[in-house]
């Protein structure tokens, strides 16, 4: 059984696996070392007298079986734990973490516009939805894709869930977000800005100034006095940096949890709601179009 009642096989029928070639992949190659290493255990003397034309002496042939046959079995338990990781994340970690994410926005009543950067399949939308439905709020939720095509499997979802009225899909830049400045008063992002920019290479100062991008655009739509909820992979550090340039107020980064057999964690910030700085008084710009 997940959260709050909720069970898994109903999680998964709903949302389905985003990516399912790459476990499906990685329990395949598990699955074939780990056949390979049962038959060095059944067949270790003739593995043995295999090795021994190859090296010399039987000591040295049996540690090389032996180490050989080793290998073999940590690799289908890594390729293992591998392939259940990123399965386990892509749906049910995705969803306890949106459960988290959603937790981290203190009063939902108040919410009248809330954005989710990077929608995909909708857990996240969805559990801002069902939070809004709860609350008795009017507000509505915006999911926002880069994929247009993603806009009526996202929908699909929100009607089993049963939160349709609150959500509005659509596809979108996410470097140039287009809606007006100061709109949002929730803006919340679930392990997609680490995927801006990937095509220049995950560690390339371009990729990097994509991300940063990003987060710009985050803050410039968000009402002052709002609330910036980012799970992400990897990056947190180079978000928290920024974010403290951007002179957010409170932010808070969670504990680590692996996802996708990575790092990750959720960054929870506030937009002030009045920010000035040098002596005289003037007024930040929240763009960052000065980045290339």
């Amino acid at each position: 059984m997940g959260k709050a009642g909720r069970d898994w096989g109903q999680i998964y029928s709903i949302y389905g696996v985003d990516d399912w070639q790459t476990p499906i992949f990685l329990l395949i190659y598990a699955i074939f070392f780990s056949i390979l290493s049962v038959i060095f255990l059944v067949y270790f003397e003739p593995i043995c007298y295999f090795f021994h034309h190859f090296l010399p002496g039987p000591s040295s042939a049996r540690f090389a079986a032996g180490f050989t046959g080793s290998v073999t079995a940590l690799s289908a338990v890594c390729l293992f734990y591998a392939a259940g990781n990123i399965f386990y994340s892509s749906v049910s970690l995705h969803w306890e973490m949106a459960q988290r994410m959603v937790n981290a926005v203190g009063d939902w009543s108040s919410v009248k516009h809330a954005l989710d950067l990077g929608c995909g399949r909708g857990i996240l939308l969805n559990a801002v939805a069902l939070q809004l439905k709860k609350s008795g709020s009017s507000g509505r939720v915006v999911g926002l894709h880069p994929t247009p095509t993603c806009s009526l499997s996202t929908l699909r979802t929100a009607g089993l869930e049963g939160v349709q009225e609150y959500v509005t899909c659509r596809s979108g830049d996410p470097r140039k977000l287009p809606f007006s400045d100061n709109y949002f008063d929730v803006v919340a992002s679930a392990a997609f800005v680490h995927t801006v920019g990937k095509e220049f290479g995950q560690k390339t100062a371009v990729a990097a100034a994509e991300r940063m991008r990003v987060l710009g655009e985050v803050v410039r739509v968000l009402k002052p006095g709002g609330v910036g909820v980012v799970w992400d992979l990897v990056h947190a550090p180079e978000y928290v940096k920024r974010l403290q340039e951007l002179k957010m107020e409170d932010i808070r980064v969670s504990e680590r949890v692996t996802a996708f057999m990575v790092n990750s964690h959720v960054i929870v910030f506030n937009k002030p709601s009045q920010l000035f700085v040098g002596p005289n008084e003037v007024r930040l710009d929240w763009r960052l179009n000065n980045l290339c």
